[in-house]
């Protein structure tokens, strides 16, 4: 085969868990150039069968199916789930992209990073808003950023209520903080309640990094309105990010004073949908075998970080007799809690 005829072939994909999050993976891969949707497996047929009906492809019975028919592999199944599944795939020679979390614990994180390192697979971590257009804009013009107020609200609905909103929506800007500030979080405090359900509904944390920086953070899903924005002020400029928008706006002091002059400027953002920049980076990478932008190990760092706000809204919890919410991150953290029961069963009896 040529050069030029390996760089076309393209990567055979195929999509684990089919809920919201594995229904949009298996839309996009259909979107992309290069990639071709193999297969699909959910352990509820119904689900399995419209989603492949829908998306052209077709349903495989067991993990153990894809063997051979696929390069890589998308893993949306609950979060109780990713290290099993994940490292299974793993070991049977595919690439895999784990939704976040990666994984309910750190154990099992460094479960999924061994597999990876062990059989020379590449193993990426769902971190999609890293891939917001409103974030690649902002990296280039980073000047070591002190202070960030960040605020991800969202209205209440039925998805992943068996999770804490700090894995559910935090965790988005936990990963974006630290990617953003490449500094160690020397102090975390935080506070979270549960309001509608037994878990942390919403939730505040206060990190503050080794060189200096402070981020506020508030994550909420009980809120009238959806907000998704991060604001951060470096050296004499303020920028603003909105995440649902898109876009950046970068705002700067041009002449100090008792009445100073500002420059705005809209940044160039690319024009994409982050699940499609995502996923092309993950075929990317299958393709190339570069390490992903969101690998195991920023999944597993931003993990530990989540652990850390989760362990300090306990500990208030604690001291102020705050009752509900999970009270250790190994009782769960994922999707469809009461799916993950009927879907591991179902694979251990293909083994």
């Amino acid at each position: 085969m040529s050069a030029a005829a390996g760089q076309a072939k393209r990567v055979r994909v195929a999509v684990v868990g089919t809920g919201e999050f594995g229904r949009n993976h298996a839309r996009v891969y259909r979107e992309i150039e290069g990639a071709e949707l193999v297969g699909i497996v959910d352990w509820n047929p119904q689900r399995a069968a419209a989603v492949a009906a829908e998306f052209q492809t077709q349903v495989l019975g067991s993990l153990e199916e894809l063997r051979g028919r696929a390069d890589a592999v998308s893993v949306s199944v609950p979060t109780v789930s990713h290290a099993e599944v994940g490292c299974r795939l793993l070991e049977m020679g595919l690439d895999v992209l784990v939704e976040k979390p990666m994984a309910v614990n750190l154990a099992e994180a460094d479960a999924l990073i061994g597999a990876a390192k062990k059989n020379g697979r590449i193993l990426q971590v769902g971190h999609v808003e890293r891939f917001n257009p409103a974030v690649i804009a902002v990296e280039p013009i980073l000047n070591r950023p002190l202070f960030f107020e960040v605020h991800r609200l969202g209205v209440f609905t039925p998805r992943s209520l068996d999770v804490d909103v700090i894995y559910d929506l935090m965790i988005h800007d936990l990963d974006i903080l630290l990617a953003l500030v490449r500094e160690p979080v020397s102090e975390v405090k935080a506070v979270g309640i549960p309001v509608l359900t037994d878990k942390v509904d919403i939730a505040h944390a206060r990190l503050e990094f080794a060189g200096g920086a402070v981020a506020n953070i508030t994550a909420s899903r009980v809120s009238t309105e959806r907000v998704r924005k991060m604001r951060f002020f470096q050296q004499h400029e303020y920028i603003s990010l909105d995440y649902a928008r898109r876009d950046a706006l970068r705002i700067g002091v041009k002449t100090t004073g008792p009445q100073p002059e500002f420059g705005f400027e809209k940044l160039n953002a690319p024009a994409v949908e982050p699940l499609h920049a995502e996923l092309e980076a993950f075929v990317a990478s299958v393709r190339t075998r570069k390490e992903p932008r969101t690998n195991g190990a920023a999944g597993r760092a931003a993990l530990e970080l989540a652990t850390r706000v989760m362990a300090s809204i306990q500990e208030h919890a604690a001291r102020v007799n705050v009752s509900g919410g999970r009270q250790a991150l190994e009782a769960g953290g994922g999707r469809g809690m009461a799916d993950v029961g009927a879907f591991a069963a179902q694979e251990k009896t293909k083994r």
